[in-house]
């Protein structure tokens, strides 16, 4: 599968200036820009700038960034599932997931998550892929937002739709180990019939196996 990057750009006005929402770009693209020292959700600044260059340089790999003038203070990622997660167990070429979305805390408010994800969007090739984010409270901002698990979830639900990802039930261990927990997904008009069976296959693995092993008997 070539997989095919398209540029959007959106700019819009905010009470902290205009705000670029711009991408896929590479990883010589990314270099040109300055990472805002609070994105540190994953790692700090400037490891998590290295590894969103190493995405980049992905076949599949997509990053967007918002940024203000040349400070990037907000990204989201697109790449395959991690080698060790259930979800690249068939491989799926058309299946990618959205690793991360962040932003500088200096610029809540300022709709950056949600542009992120509408931009990401705009490209047409995105309908070949069926989407995923994994989400776990435990990775949440409670603190930061002090917001309640249900109120933040219910934030994060209205922040994906921009990108018409949409909650999807699951059997995976950890995401139905607590009810605040989710799994996110969006599928391409353009995806085929037999992709969405394989990923259905995904989403209740253990029901899948655990039928095979029924059949093997």
């Amino acid at each position: 599968m070539e997989h095919i990057k398209s540029y959007n750009r959106l700019t819009y006005e905010t009470e902290f200036g205009p705000i670029v929402i711009e991408g896929p770009l590479d990883s010589e693209e990314l270099k040109k820009y300055h990472f805002h020292e609070q994105l540190t959700a994953f790692r700090p600044a400037d490891k998590q700038f290295e590894a969103l260059l190493s995405i980049a340089r992905f076949p599949e790999g997509r990053i967007l960034i918002a940024r203000i003038e040349d400070t990037i203070v907000g990204y989201v990622t697109y790449l395959h599932p991690d080698p060790l997660e259930r979800w690249s167990e068939f491989n799926m070429e058309d299946l990618i997931e959205l690793g991360a979305v962040e932003m500088s805390p200096a610029y809540r408010g300022a709709r950056i998550a949600s542009n992120l994800l509408k931009v990401s969007m705009m490209d047409d090739f995105m309908e070949n892929y069926i989407v995923i984010s994994t989400e776990y409270y435990w990775h949440w901002d409670l603190e930061g937002t002090k917001l309640s698990i249900w109120d933040y979830r219910k934030v994060m639900e209205r922040m994906m739709a921009a990108g018409g990802l949409l909650p999807a039930p699951t059997d995976d261990p950890e995401i139905i180990s607590h009810p605040a927990n989710c799994l996110m997904v969006r599928i391409g008009k353009n995806v085929p019939e037999e992709s969405i069976k394989q990923f259905d296959k995904l989403r209740f693995l253990a029901r899948h196996n655990y039928r095979n092993m029924r059949e093997g008997l």
